[in-house]
């Protein structure tokens, strides 16, 4: 049994949203005061009144889903507003990846929600002859409180579309946002209240790692979170003490597989829109370029040509990898980097990378590509494995038999082909990694069975 820290024993009769208002509450304190061997009354607040969420039918609940989408739509200038606080992307840009993505996730729940969480009768087919007249059915239950903390990147997408399947899996949630992300995830939750959703079933935490930790102390029934792979060893190591559930994406270090029989005019399209998508600052943007050797160097040629570089400013500690694979010997395509590794001309794209330097096998949140020769599919696939890093990977090739084969060898969560990126948006499909990019799914159908245990 978990105890609240510094306070009573929890005890399963205790509701999910009764203890969110109290985790909410405990978030907004000071470090110290988490700490503090006793708590007056005052500040245990919870709600009083029964929500009655999880007897709340299907249908109902789906009506505050499509309450909420046709909200998204009808706020999109104020929703793209909010994800860009602090930022300075293309408001068309978070329109694309933000706010229409989360519009299509809503309409996926209403569409599907009924079909993946409906109960499951099993029948007298391949019945144990022992159980005759035993009649057995599948549930899918809520887990109760869910906490999720979101990544500072995709401020509203990410951590909207796990609030949703949450909620319509009949949890109540947290949402601990990521660095200035505290205006979207709000701007969120108080769509989801003008929808109809009951005050004490969505809550938003401070941005300091301290609200989430405090929570988990308290008492979440599970944990999912969007972040990077030592975000992850950290969340899961306190898991770990009190077994509490967790699904996790973390960072990636994305393979791009070009063979020697592929479109160059599209790979180069496609990686020019990958290193400039959010600034470089997408968990699938593309790091690893494994192309054949016969096509390096016209390859590079036409990054030259086609990409522009601008100027960004990034914490050095971040760029070590760049400069240790130049004194390695590879070479700068495009960009560069001042004497004081702050201010670079982006994006970075490298030659003559081998597999074993430390910048192919690290999570480099920024606009950098390694190029990276092979001589045939076999040795593409053996050195992209020696990362540990296993999200997302794009093949490039007209022998569209070929490339399906192939992607059933590639060790990643998700494989796209012939294109970067935008198809792992669709509501329909799953996301998750694999190795030190995480474990669990979120989004599609597996997403929201996540937010369900089978009873």
């Amino acid at each position: 049994m978990r105890r609240r820290l510094n306070g009573p024993k929890r005890t399963p009769s205790q509701p999910s949203h009764e203890r969110s208002r109290s985790i909410l509450d405990f978030g907004r304190r000071s470090k110290c005061e988490f700490h503090a061997r006793e708590r007056s009354a005052g500040d245990r607040i919870s709600a009083n009144a029964q929500c009655g969420w999880t007897e709340c039918a299907l249908s109902q609940r789906l009506k505050i889903i499509r309450r909420a989408r046709l909200l998204i739509v009808e706020e999109a200038a104020s929703l793209t507003e909010a994800a860009n606080h602090f930022r300075q992307r293309p408001t068309a840009e978070i329109l694309t990846s933000e706010v229409v993505p989360l519009a299509a996730a809503c309409r996926f729940l209403e569409d599907e929600s009924g079909r993946i969480l409906r109960g499951r009768r099993l029948g007298w087919r391949r019945r144990p002859l022992w159980l005759s007249g035993v009649h057995s059915e599948i549930q899918r239950e809520p887990h109760g409180l869910i906490l999720i903390i979101a990544p500072g990147n995709y401020p509203l997408f990410l951590p909207a579309v796990q609030t949703l399947q949450a909620l319509v899996a009949r949890n109540a949630v947290l949402i601990k946002p990521g660095d200035n992300g505290s205006r979207a995830a709000q701007a969120f939750v108080e769509i989801l209240h003008r929808a109809g959703l009951p005050q004490n079933l969505a809550h938003v935490l401070s941005e300091e790692a301290i609200a989430a930790q405090s929570a988990i102390e308290l008492g979440i029934d599970k944990v999912i979170l969007t972040g990077s792979a030592s975000t992850g060893q950290a969340v899961l190591a306190q898991c770990a003490k009190t077994l509490t559930p967790t699904t996790i994406e973390l960072s990636g270090c994305d393979a791009v597989f070009v063979r020697a029989d592929a479109d160059l005019d599209l790979v180069v399209r496609a990686l020019r829109f990958g290193l400039r998508l959010n600034n470089g600052a997408t968990c699938i943007a593309p790091r690893r370029v494994f192309v054949n050797r016969d096509l390096v160097s016209e390859l590079e040629t036409r990054l030259r040509a086609a990409i522009f570089e601008t100027s960004l400013i990034l914490d050095p500690r971040r760029l070590g990898c760049v400069t240790d694979a130049l004194v390695a010997g590879a070479d700068f395509v495009k960009g560069s980097i001042q004497s004081d590794g702050q201010l670079l001309s982006v994006p970075i794209i490298l030659s003559a990378v081998a597999s074993s330097m430390r910048i192919a096998c690290e999570d480099i949140f920024a606009p950098v590509l390694s190029l990276i020769p092979v001589a045939n599919d076999a040795e593409a696939l053996a050195f992209s494995l020696q990362c540990p890093y296993a999200l997302g990977a794009a093949i490039f090739s007209r022998d569209a038999a070929a490339a399906h084969s192939f992607a059933g060898k590639v060790r990643a969560g998700v494989v796209v082909i012939n294109d970067l990126i935008v198809p792992t948006a669709d509501p329909r499909l799953p996301f998750g990694g694999r190795g030190r990019s995480g474990f669990g799914t979120t989004r599609g159908a597996e997403g929201l069975l996540e937010m369900t245990t089978p009873r």
